[in-house]
């Protein structure tokens, strides 16, 4: 810049133009902000091992409370059929002794006179009987349904007899002894019954086996 040039910007109130110097970051400036760089790297690193951690301990967490869920439900309905069962259980027990008082029911009215079939005093026996059976009724139990005929089956009737009847064919239901009962689908007491048998297949006549004669006996008579 020349004098002359200096003077004019100066007579015209301006500043002379100055040249502007680069600003330079010092060696320590650019090693600090290296090391606080490293340092937040390792503190974030730090952050996300950390985080790792914290949600594979929650997952296996999740994994223990969902099984303990599903451990207690289990339980739960286990326990829960179990009392189910053992009601029904004790429930059939009770109700099986009541049959005995309908077989003798029926074993009555079936020995009753004729002259006395139609007193007033049975139909208060009768009533008694029509009640018995409305209790077994409300309780699901229902008689076997059997008629002479019938195919023996061994999951519903128990063969108290086996017998050759004649007008019946092998494995049919003769007659029946003891009325059955079921309660609900469940055998609360198998049918008492008496199954016929075919005949005995006829056995071939025993062959006869001829003995062939003594020589000894021969000479003898010979003699």
């Amino acid at each position: 810049m020349t004098e002359e040039k200096l003077r004019n910007d100066t007579a015209d109130g301006g500043t002379p133009d100055m040249p502007v110097q680069p600003t330079e970051v010092s060696a320590d400036s650019a090693e600090q902000a290296e090391v606080e760089s490293d340092a937040l790297m390792a503190q974030l690193a730090q952050m996300e091992a950390t985080l790792g951690e914290t949600e594979k301990k929650a997952a296996e967490y999740l994994d223990g409370w969902q099984r303990s869920q599903a451990a207690f439900a289990n339980f739960r309905k286990r326990t829960e059929a179990e009392q189910a069962q053992y009601r029904l259980t004790a429930n059939a027990q009770l109700l099986s002794r009541l049959l005995p008082i309908l077989d003798d029911f029926k074993r009555a009215f079936e020995m009753i006179p004729e002259a006395f079939s139609s007193d007033p005093w049975l139909d208060g026996i009768r009533l008694v009987e029509r009640k018995v059976k409305s209790v077994l009724e409300a309780e699901s139990v229902t008689p076997i349904a059997l008629k002479p005929g019938d195919l023996f089956d061994p999951g519903l009737h128990e063969a108290v007899l086996c017998q050759e009847v004649e007008g019946f064919n092998d494995g049919e239901v003769v007659a029946e002894i003891e009325t059955g009962y079921m309660i609900g689908d469940r055998i609360l007491r198998p049918s008492l019954v008496v199954v016929a048998k075919g005949p005995a297949a006829p056995q071939p006549p025993a062959e006869e086996v001829s003995t062939p004669p003594n020589p000894n006996t021969a000479d003898s008579t010979d003699s």
